[in-house]
Order: C-alpha cells, then structure tokens, then sequence
C-alpha cells in the first residue's frame, strides 16, 4: 500500500490507502475471532490446530493494518488540533475507541505477557469483542456505501453467533 501511494500518488491516494489498510485491518480481525469457532467445531484437525497458533498473530497483524490505517489519518490530518477537532464525529470516536482497546491486546500479545498475566491474560483480551463491535461500526458510520460494511458486519455476527453456540454446547455436555 505504501509502495502503491508513493509511486503512483495519483491513481492511488489517500483514500485507497486509509481504505485498504482499514478494510485489512477489519478482514484480519474477522479471521482472528473465527479462529475460537473453528476450533472448537474442528478441535483434532491439524488445520485448526495450526490455525490456533497463529491466532496470536493474525490478530498483531491486524493491529499493525489499524495502527497503519491510524498513521494515514494523522498524516493526512498533520495537526493536534485539526484531529481534536474531529473527536466529536461519532465515526471517528468508534475507530479511536476501538483502537485504545486495541493498544493493550497488541502489547500483551507475547508469550512474556501471557505468562506475566496469567489468567488476567485472558480477561484482558475479551476486550477484542467490544472493540470489534466498534471496528465495524466505524466502517459502517464511515463509509460512503455502507452496504459493504453492513455485509461485514453479518459475517461478524455470524462467527460470534456460532462461537457463542459451540461454546454453550460445550458446556452443556
């Protein structure tokens, strides 16, 4: 994306690219939190024991997209005050919301942290449920057709509802 704005400015600015770095950051998420589903539909498969330890870092990429996504915005906004002066845009506040939620998960996403933490590990990083909520309606408040954004945020809901379903019948037996 940074190779693609800087060489080609022109055909490809700074809506591409504050674009492309959210929707990957967005898509990277979702592949994250499908993780838990597929690995309790699927526990014995290699795939998804494979795909369970790569959790940790598809979720830190996904940050790295958000954080990228972020560096864009304040590049293009180049001053405190002309941000500060857009905090009240609901669109906006979910996206930082979402991001200051995302800053603990990022940093404690390491093996030092996990074992520092404990169980506290896993109770940090149920914060990455209220943050995705707020990911995707920031896409929807943001986007000029939200239809893809709504489209997101089905398939958001769909992996949830299926986590929540396994996990209870989990319990249940």
């Amino acid at each position: 994306m940074s190779w693609r704005w800087i060489v080609t400015p022109d055909l490809y600015g700074y809506g591409h690219a504050i674009a492309d770095s959210g929707d990957w950051a967005a898509w990277l998420l979702l592949v994250t939190l499908a993780v838990t589903p597929v690995r309790l539909a699927f526990r014995k498969q290699k795939w998804a024991v494979w795909l369970m330890r790569r959790r940790r870092d598809i979720g830190v990429a996904s940050f790295g997209y958000a954080a990228f996504h972020t560096a864009i915005y304040l590049w293009k906004k180049a001053s405190v005050s002309a941000v500060l002066a857009e905090m009240s845009d609901t669109y906006l506040l979910t996206g930082w919301l979402a991001f200051a939620l995302f800053v603990p998960l990022a940093a404690t996403s390491n093996d030092i942290a996990t074992r520092a933490l404990k169980r506290s590990w896993k109770t940090l990083h149920r914060l990455v449920y209220p943050a995705a909520v707020l990911v995707f309606l920031h896409w929807v408040l943001s986007a000029f057709d939200p239809t893809t954004a709504w489209i997101h945020v089905g398939i958001l809901v769909a992996i949830e509802g299926v986590r929540v379903v396994l996990q209870y019948r989990q319990r249940v037996t």
